[in-house]
Formats: C-alpha cells, sequence, structure tokens
C-alpha cells in the first residue's frame, strides 16, 4: 500500500470476523497523536507482551516516534481504524544483513482483541511486502503471548518457528500457495457471512421515507413486511403521517424508538446521502436503498456514509430483498407478489429479470431461499450472496443475473467452491458485443468482454444459459433430478415423429443418442408391443401400455450406458379406452434405479412444468424437445465439471521469472510511457519463459539482411523478411512481409522494396528462414482491466480475426483449463491430423500454453501478447512471429480481503 503521487495515503475498508468494517491505510506523520493514544490505552499485560518487558509509558512514545516518522526505505505500517479510532497496528522494518526479509510488528487495541484486526493487517502486510519484493518476515514474541502466536500460525503461509528461551522467533514465507488462499477463502466467508446478517435476517427494519401514496414505492415495502409476517420488529419514518398500513410514523430516523439493524430507504435521490449519514450515525447496520437516479455527487456521499458507519448497502436503484427463512420471513421489496419459500437463492441487478425469476420459480414450485435485487450494486454482490447461499443451510440451486464484475476473480474463486455443492446458474446477457467489437487491433485484443465472461463461467463451473426461459427449464430438471453420469440420452415415444425432433434436439445440444447395445436392445423388444423399434429413439408405438412402457424405462434406468431417458409423449385415443397414463410410466417407478429422467409433452400449454412422481420427488416436462436437451446437456456439463477432481495452477518447472521482470522493468525505464518492444527485447522476454521461436537475425541494409540469410537458411535455403516498426500490428495487409525468398539477389531486392515503401518508419528488418507449410495456430495473451490476464488460443494466421476461431481462459491456468483450450475452437480436430496434415505435438502445445499463463501472470506490465502465427508440427511447436505490448502496472491480488 504505496502513497499517492500527491502524497496522500490510500486506504481500502475490509471486514473483520465480526462483520465489522474498519479502513485499513498506511500510517502517516499526523497520525502520531492517535498511535499514542492506542498505547497508552493497553494494559500493562498487553504492553509486557509487546515489548518485552513491564509495561512503560516510554515503551509506547518511543514505538509512536518511530512509525509515525514514514516514508523511510526499507519500512512499511498499517493502520486498522474503526469507531473513530485506532484499533491496530502492524509494521515491518527490513533487515540490513537480509534485504529479502523484514522485521513484523503488531499491536491491537484491547477493545478489539478476538475480532481477527491483527490478522487482517497482517494480510495486508504480506500484500505490501509482496510488493516491495520481500520473500520473507519475520517477527520475534514471548512463547506465552499464544493469542499473537495463533495469528502468525492461522495466516496460511509456509511458517518455522525457533525458541530461544522465553521468545519464539518466527518466520513467514511469502509464496502464494493454494493453503494461503484457502485460509483467505474461510476468513474471508466467515466475515462477509457475518457482515450479511442484518441485511438477510435482521431482527428490525425501518422504511424511510413510507409514502401515503397506495402507489409509492415505500409504502408498497411496508405493505409487504407486513403482508409477509416479518417476526421482528417494523418501524415507519414520515414526517408527514402518523400511521402508515396500520404502523406508527416517525418524523426522522433519530425519533426512532430504537436503532433497526435494517433501514429500507425510499427517499428522492438528493435525501439519499443525508439519510444515509443519519443511520450511520444513529447505529444502523444495514442499508437498503431502492431510490433510483443519483448523481455522481450523491453516489460518492453514500458510499462514504456506508463506510464510515460500517452498513452494508444494498443497490442502490433496486427492487428490495427477500429471506422466506420461516424465523424470518422478510418481504422487503415492493413486488406484486411474496416469493414462495424455497430452496433457490437469487441474486439480480435488474428488477425485472428479478420479478420474472420469482415468478418462474414460484409458478415451478421451487421457491427461493432468499432473493436480492443488487441494483447498481455499490457494494453487496454476488460473491457475497455465493458466500452467504453457501452458509445459510437453505439454498440448493444459487442463480445469478450480473450485469458487472467487480472482482471477478475472486467471484470465480467463490462459485467454483460453491458449485462443488450446489449448481450455480446465470444467463450470459450482452452476447452481441463480441460482435460489435469483432474488429479488434490484432489477434489476442480479439478476446472481447463476451469470451472472457464465458472463460470465467466455463471455469468456474457456472451454467451459463442464453435466457431467462433456458434458465428456468435448468433449474426445473436440476432442483428435481439426479445429476447425469454422462451424455449419453435415450429417447422413449409413443410418436416416432416426435422421437426424431427429440433425438436432432439431442444431438444439436451435444448429447450422445446412440443405440442400445444388442443384449439391451432385446429386453427392450422383449417387454415393447410388436413393432416397436428398439434404436434411439425408441418407438414404443401408439399401441404401448402403460406397465409395457414401465417396463422399458425400468430396463433403461438400471443399465450403466444409460445416463438420462428422455420420454416424448403424445396423447392417444387408444390410452384413453385403456385408461393408460404414459406419464405416469415415467414418473411412478418405485423399483427404479435413479436416473435423470425428464418428459417432453407437445400438448402441455406452459414451457416446463414439475410433475409430481411417486414418494416427494417431480420429473420436469417440457413442451419443447430442443428445451428439454437444452436443459439435459446443461446438467450433463455441470456433472462433467463437477466430477473433475479440483486442480491447481500448473507451473512450468523452467520459468525465469526474475529475468523476465527485470527486461520488462528496463525497457519502461526508458519508455514509461509504455509501448511496442522491438524484436529483440520480445524474444529475450518470451525466452525467459522457454516459449520456442524460430531463429531469426535484425538486421539493417540489404548487405546485412543477404548475410543473415546465408547463416539462417543456407545458399539454397528460402527466407523471410519482415520489416518492424513500433506498433505495427498487420503485417500482410501493411505489405510488411516478404516471403520465399532465395538466393543474395531476392534477399537484396526484397530489402530494397521494403526500405523505399517505408522509409523512415522502418526501424529494421527480421529475417528468418521460411518455415515448412504446416498447421498454423495462433496463442496469445491479454490483460483485461477488470478481469485480469486471459490466455488466448485457436486458428492462426493471416484469417485468423476473419475466422474468429478461438478460446480463452483466465490464467493462471490448470491442466484442465489447459485441455479445454485445446478442444474449444473448431479447429482442435486438425491437431490429430487430417488430409495433408500431421499429428501435432499436444505436449508441446500444453507446455507453450502453460508458459503463456506463467508470464501471464508474473508480468502485469504485459498487456498484450501475440504468437502468430504458432507452426504445430509432429517433434514441437514454434512461433514465427511475435509481438508484445507494455505498460507501467503494478501487481493487484485479486485475493486481498477489502470491499468494493
Amino acid at each position: 500500500m504505496k502513497n499517492t503521487p500527491d502524497g496522500s495515503s490510500p486506504s481500502v475498508h475490509a471486514l473483520l470476523a465480526d462483520g465489522t468494517t474498519v479502513r485499513v491505510r498506511q500510517v502517516l506523520p499526523e497520525d502520531h497523536a492517535a498511535v499514542l493514544q492506542m498505547y497508552e490505552r493497553l494494559s500493562p499485560e498487553s504492553l509486557r507482551l509487546r515489548f518485552f518487558s513491564a509495561g512503560s509509558s516510554r515503551n509506547g512514545q518511543r514505538a509512536a516516534d518511530e512509525v509515525c516518522t514514514g516514508g523511510r526505505p526499507g519500512e512499511r505500517a498499517l493502520l486498522a481504524e474503526a469507531g473513530g479510532g485506532i484499533a491496530g497496528l502492524a509494521e515491518y522494518h527490513a533487515d540490513p544483513a537480509l534485504p529479502a526479509r523484514a522485521e513484523v510488528a503488531l499491536a491491537v487495541a484491547d477493545a478489539w482483541h478476538g475480532r481477527g484486526v491483527g490478522t487482517l493487517l497482517l494480510e495486508h502486510l504480506v500484500d505490501a511486502a509482496r510488493s516491495d519484493g520481500l520473500e520473507a518476515l519475520t517477527a520475534e514474541a514471548l512463547s506465552e503471548n499464544y493469542p499473537v502466536l495463533r495469528v502468525f500460525a492461522d495466516l496460511g503461509l509456509p511458517l518455522t518457528r525457533r525458541f530461544d528461551g522465553p521468545e519464539v522467533h518466527v518466520t513467514v514465507r511469502l509464496s502464494q500457495d493454494e493453503g494461503y488462499l484457502a485460509a483467505l477463502d474461510t476468513r474471508g466467508r466467515t466475515a462477509d457471512v457475518a457482515s450479511m446478517r442484518p441485511l438477510l435476517r435482521p431482527q428490525s427494519v425501518a422504511v424511510i421515507g413510507a409514502g401515503r401514496r397506495p402507489g409509492s414505492v415505500g409504502r408498497a415495502i411496508l405493505r409487504n413486511l407486513r403482508a409477509g409476517g416479518f417476526t421482528g420488529r417494523v418501524h415507519a419514518v414520515n414526517p408527514h403521517a402518523h400511521v402508515i398500513e396500520h404502523i406508527p410514523c416517525h418524523a426522522a430516523v433519530p425519533d426512532l424508538p430504537e436503532a433497526p439493524e435494517l433501514a429500507v430507504v425510499a427517499v428522492p435521490a438528493a435525501a439519499v446521502p443525508s439519510v444515509a449519514e443519519e443511520c450511520g450515525r444513529f447505529g444502523v447496520r444495514a442499508l437498503l436503498v431502492v431510490t433510483s437516479g443519483l448523481d455522481a455527487p450523491q453516489a460518492a456521499a453514500l458510499r462514504t456514509a456506508c463506510r464510515r458507519y460500517g452498513m452494508r448497502l444494498a443497490g442502490p436503484n433496486c427492487l428490495g430483498l427477500a429471506n422466506t427463512e420461516e424465523g424470518v420471513r422478510l418481504d422487503a421489496t415492493f413486488a406484486a407478489r411474496s416469493p414462495l419459500p424455497g430452496t433457490a437463492g437469487v441474486a439480480a441487478q435488474s428488477g425485472g429479470v428479478g420479478i420474472a425469476l420469482l415468478s418462474g420459480l414460484s409458478r415451478l414450485g421451487i421457491g427461493v431461499s432468499s432473493f436480492v435485487s443488487l441494483g447498481d450494486k455499490y457494494d453487496v454482490s454476488g460473491n457475497d450472496l455465493l458466500q452467504w447461499w453457501e452458509s445459510d443451510g437453505r439454498t440448493g440451486l444459487a442463480v445469478l443475473h450480473l450485469e458487472s464484475f467487480g472482482n471477478p476473480r475472486a467471484f470465480s474463486r467463490t462459485a467454483r467452491r460453491v458449485g462443488r455443492r450446489m449448481p450455480v446458474l446465470t444467463v450470459d446477457a450482452g452476447r452481441s458485443e463480441a460482435g460489435r467489437r469483432a474488429a479488434a487491433s490484432h489477434t489476442a485484443a480479439a478476446a472481447t468482454p463476451t469470451m472472457t465472461r464465458q472463460a470465467l463461467f466455463a471455469q468456474a463451473g457456472i451454467i451459463a444459459t442464453r435466457s431467462i426461459g433456458e434458465l428456468l427449464d435448468a433449474m426445473a430438471l436440476l432442483h428435481s433430478q439426479p445429476l447425469p453420469g454422462g451424455t449419453s440420452v435415450v429417447v422413449v415415444t409413443n410418436a416416432g415423429g416426435a422421437g426424431v425432433l427429440a433425438a436432432d434436439a439431442c444431438s444439436e445440444a451435444g448429447l450422445n443418442v446412440q443405440p442400445p447395445e444388442p443384449r439391451l436392445a432385446a429386453e427392450l423388444a422383449a417387454v415393447l408391443p410388436d413393432g416397436a423399434a428398439v434404436g434411439n429413439p425408441v418407438d414404443a408405438t401408439a399401441a404401448v401400455s402403460e406397465q409395457e412402457l414401465r417396463a422399458c424405462l425400468d430396463r433403461l434406468a438400471a443399465h450403466r450406458d444409460v445416463d438420462a431417458v428422455l420420454g416424448v409423449f403424445v396423447p392417444t385415443a387408444l390410452a384413453a379406452a385403456t385408461g393408460d397414463d404414459l406419464t405416469r410410466a415415467l414418473t411412478h417407478g418405485p423399483d427404479r434405479a435413479p436416473v435423470t429422467t425428464a418428459a417432453v409433452l407437445l400438448e402441455q400449454p406452459t414451457r416446463v412444468e414439475l410433475l409430481a412422481a411417486e414418494g416427494h420427488g417431480t420429473v420436469p416436462a417440457f413442451s419443447d424437445p430442443q428445451d428439454a436437451a437444452r436443459a439435459l446437456a446443461y446438467a450433463a456439463g455441470y456433472a462433467k465439471w463437477r466430477a473433475r477432481p479440483q486442480a491447481e495452477a500448473a507451473e512450468p518447472p523452467d520459468a525465469d521469472t526474475g529475468g523476465a521482470r527485470a527486461e520488462v522493468v528496463s525497457w519502461l525505464a526508458g519508455h514509461p510511457e509504455g509501448g511496442w518492444p522491438d524484436p529483440a527485447v520480445c524474444a529475450r522476454i518470451l525466452g525467459h519463459y522457454g516459449i520456442p521461436q524460430i531463429a531469426w537475425e535484425w538486421v539493417h541494409g540489404e548487405d546485412a539482411a543477404v548475410a543473415a540469410a546465408r547463416r539462417l537458411a543456407g545458399p539454397r535455403g528460402r527466407v523471410v523478411l519482415k520489416a518492424y516498426w513500433p506498433g505495427l500490428v498487420h503485417k500482410s495487409a501493411e505489405g510488411a512481409l516478404r516471403l520465399g525468398l532465395q538466393g543474395d539477389d531476392e534477399v537484396r531486392a526484397a530489402y530494397r522494396d521494403l526500405a523505399g515503401r517505408f522509409r523512415d518508419r522502418l526501424s529494421g528488418v527480421v529475417v528468418q528462414p521460411q518455415a515448412s507449410s504446416v498447421l498454423e495456430l495462433v496463442a496469445g495473451v491479454v490483460q483485461d482491466e477488470v478481469f485480469g490476464p486471459l490466455v488466448l488460443f485457436g486458428q492462426g494466421g493471416t484469417a485468423t480475426e476473419v475466422l474468429a476461431d478461438h478460446a480463452a481462459r483466465l490464467a493462471p491456468l490448470t491442466p484442465y483449463d489447459v485441455d479445454d483450450l485445446l478442444t474449444a475452437p473448431r479447429c482442435a480436430r486438425l491437431l490429430s491430423g487430417g488430409p495433408g496434415i500431421a499429428p501435432v505435438d499436444l505436449g508441446a502445445l500444453e507446455g507453450l500454453l502453460l508458459r503463456l499463463s506463467r508470464m501471464a501472470c508474473d508480468l502485469p506490465q504485459l498487456v498484450e501478447a501475440d504468437l502468430n502465427p504458432v507452426v504445430a508440427c509432429p517433434d514441437g511447436v514454434t512461433a514465427l512471429d511475435a509481438r508484445i505490448r507494455l505498460a507501467p502496472r503494478r501487481a493487484h491480488d485479486p485475493y486481498l480481503r477489502r470491499l468494493r
């Protein structure tokens, strides 16, 4: 945490273990009096444990003097502010003898012990130390000082302890591994859930702006609170009314009989900042702001008030929130109907989408556990709700509609963890943005926000549907059925044409519709009527009885090769005459093995329904085969992701991170505005990560070009000449590329042509041997301002942007991410060979992508990198051309605990 250019100290707000908000910032000289006061208020025992001697005012004075001098090299000091004072302080001082280490000192005010202040400060101090290039922090403590020793032990970082008489010497390594991130996850979840309790489980609620008009938003919320049976206390604030909805009104927030845990703010935008300030001073714990239309100053004032007083904020510009838990029954929305209690947790930025989801879930009987309309999402986000649902003991489906991401990497990590326990679903809205941004400046930049968002969803196991209808379809299936073990589906129908439509829909959705193996086919034929076709679809004919169909379904469910059964039925006069109900055969099978089951009822008026099954279960019934097939495909994709073992990022063994960083720092020192390094610098950076590049030479002058061609290709070999100047992206389009040159005369003529064409723009010419005609691919990196580094892979060459055959994944890559990258593009089938194309070295391709991932994570200054084309052969891969753009940037730890 470094000073800003104007000398001010940046700060962040973060949550303690009990949900309290504190401000973490660098210590400044003007903090001397407050720091000294903190030390003076420490108990004698706390002073003894901090200074290793009996309490003395001189120890506190010296500590305050030293920490507030500020600005000395090799020193950092951070404090946590809360409640108008300093809750704790952490500092380190570099060891002159060991420049990669620094010694830590920690002090926490007595009133704040046991609430996680020290741990939070150490987390931020560790981040600062990493930024300063430190590798370890050391500390000394009395062996009886169990609390501080526990703080260091619980950090999650590699730790060693050495006992020396009554003292313990602690060394903490600063490597960020999975153990540290898991410890951060646990602490963050505990703090986040605690901070959300006043918002979602309040014991008292006040509606500020409860209008006298029946149609006002505030009055509607007050009415829903009463009608929903909220179990806590309800208050109303309106200076122009005495009673609204049978609830006494108070003129202003300070006039309330108690400080409500949750305040619902439904006042005009201009009044929101002052109301928020009043609520904070009065002791309100959380705000729900439904007001829309706040301008920038009003928005800033609202955020400031919430942070100053530690209030969590939902909204503004939102529909409200609800918690259907029996002991809460909170409906603080202005929706027309209260949500049905159930198991789906819902968070939506759009109020309209939220209403549609609540309505659909109620109609299906799934219901909601809790609902939050995020609105403009100043504070509470999808990440907060995922952690709440993970811990509430009621939620079985997590449903998100997000139009923006505050911290996508933290969100992705949370979603991965939650997705192991329950499905996480969303609507992938805004896909048309890809078309509007197709004409990117170069290949790596073709990774549009749409591609980036989809990469996040895929890696986090989030089921991303294309519409609200598809979202409800998938939820109906996931709520009611076990996850399929694979993609194999058998269609069973009493109408051949309808079965064909269903089989087509399943195949188009990526499901496997294969005929049953011979033994199973024989078993099906034995129980079905004469004339039945036992392929796939299984056409049981219109003559099939309920009993025969049930026997068929029983055998399918019990077979190891059947992952899902899709029953497609139409009403017939034959069934009506015999009283048979074919749908009942699908939903009632007391001894049937559990298998993913769905129905298609073509005459059904609604898109999807849940049919009551034997016992207490349900079976989803769809009116269109395509809807059923897509829902099954979403479930199968989620099941496949969930079955994967959790994997850590794969690391190339020979990366020279230090050398690459030094190269980048050196180049930026001479180019502080950033830009495109020349081919020599690019090659050295790539070389530090072992990225294979074709041999080349950098020349000025035709004689040098001829000599380089002879060295690289021999007298009869062919070479390539490439003109270069900073910012050149498309060499072919600019006419800056000459291919297939053989002999001195052709090389000399090509160089003259390039020099004459580009004149003063030309910085130099690259000479390379001509590569053989093989499969051309592209691999690259782009640093997204919000999502961080993204690795891109796909078809390369001059047509790469026209074909747009690319896939992307967020770095760092796991082995599963690499596999997904290699199999997602359409050109993936060529990697195994084809007409005139030999199979490529997949191991070398995997290594290339892992090296790009490591480079992207190591170098935050790497704005983008393009390797195009990359030629792939049976014996390796080689980058024929590489471009890199650098810009001055500081590493940002996305997992450090802080509020938005």
